[in-house]
């Protein structure tokens, strides 16, 4: 079985059989969904999980990690909460998590939308501003999981630029000293849902009259509530595999090379097609289609019945959607492939009941 869920999304097999084993006793103790996270054994999961975070994305002492709750939608309003200065705000529209970054951000100041490619249904992505200016700061989703788009070029900015990373943390090389912040829900390159990472630059956090878990600077270097303490054990786990295979930069090979098998797949194919083309291309969301959107659900019934799951593409665009996150395995692809061949060569009138 090959899971290609955009989120929550797979975990590394070797990581899920280590939960399955200390699941009941964790370190002859409690099983890990009852231990508090006060204790000094769950401290030092928490203590290890920030350190192998650190050293895999090089995040400096002048940035804190934060480990919250609430997903990236809840970010979506702390964000324009705790940097507000002058009120307004700027947004590059590459798709939906942006726009729904947008909407949130209005409720708290003026958005500047700098750029988009609404016009052309996010195929694209919306060009970087020339320049920027009164503004508290400019958001960019940097991979955008449903239409599978991917920045590789980053300006320099006058402002700090705050970055949405959920769906490409860990899976590439990301350099954290050109942000003023970052965020990720965790459910899909580190662990199960309940979790969101906050990378600051620590001149940022400012005391302000929020309720207390909105406010960043409750939460520095501290957990100011009950979090979710066994998506913080899978997730020092995950990071300890991404650590014991090569780091980011292997990860990011791997998922070059993944990738590139299925982009070539598709453009070779005299079925399916991908949606986005050229450099914008995700290393990690890949939506395709065969132009139909009957042919497009009997192939995911198709490959159902083949042990590939979660193709189906977003509610919201309809069509194929494959995820290739690092603990996709290269044999993965490649069945992938396989079965898409499989149904170009049956027929595109194939369904589900005739096979």
């Amino acid at each position: 079985m090959y899971n290609f869920s955009a989120g929550p999304g797979v975990l590394p097999e070797p990581v899920l059989r280590e939960v399955q084993a200390e699941f009941l006793s964790y370190k002859q103790g409690v099983s890990i969904v009852e231990m508090s996270h006060r204790s000094n054994t769950f401290a030092t999961i928490v203590e290890q999980l920030e350190t192998r975070l650190r050293r895999l994305m090089h995040i400096s002492d002048d940035y804190a990690v934060l480990f919250l709750q609430g997903g990236a939608t809840l970010q979506f309003s702390m964000i324009p909460m705790n940097l507000c200065e002058s009120g307004r705000f700027a947004y590059l529209d590459s798709g939906t998590w942006s726009k729904k970054a947008i909407a949130d951000a209005k409720h708290f100041g003026d958005v500047v939308v700098a750029g988009s490619s609404a016009a052309v249904n996010y195929r694209e992505l919306p060009t970087w501003p020339d320049t920027i200016s009164d503004v508290d700061y400019l958001h960019v989703t940097l991979n955008n999981t449903i239409e599978g788009t991917r920045y590789t070029e980053f300006p320099d900015m006058d402002v700090p630029l705050v970055a949405d990373i959920s769906s490409n943390i860990l899976a590439e090389a990301i350099d954290v000293k050109r942000y003023g912040l970052l965020y990720a829900g965790a459910q899909k390159n580190i662990g199960p849902a309940g979790l969101t990472l906050v990378i600051i630059r620590r001149d940022l956090i400012v005391d302000r009259e929020l309720p207390s878990y909105l406010a960043y600077s409750k939460h520095v270097d501290t957990l100011l509530n009950t979090p979710s303490t066994f998506s913080l054990y899978v997730a020092e786990r995950v990071l300890a595999w991404v650590e014991a295979e090569g780091g980011v930069e292997e990860m990011e090979r791997r998922n070059e090379m993944k990738s590139k098998l299925l982009y070539d797949a598709l453009d070779t194919s005299s079925l399916f097609h991908a949606l986005v083309s050229g450099k914008e291309r995700s290393l990690t969301n890949i939506p395709f289609t065969t132009g139909n959107d009957t042919t497009d659900e009997a192939f995911r019934q198709f490959a159902e019945t083949r042990g590939l799951i979660e193709l189906g593409g977003h509610r919201s665009v309809g069509g194929l959607r494959a995820s290739l996150y690092n603990a996709m395995p290269l044999e993965g692809v490649n069945r992938l492939i396989d079965v898409m061949h499989e149904f170009e060569q049956e027929g595109q009138d194939v369904s589900y009941k005739n096979v």
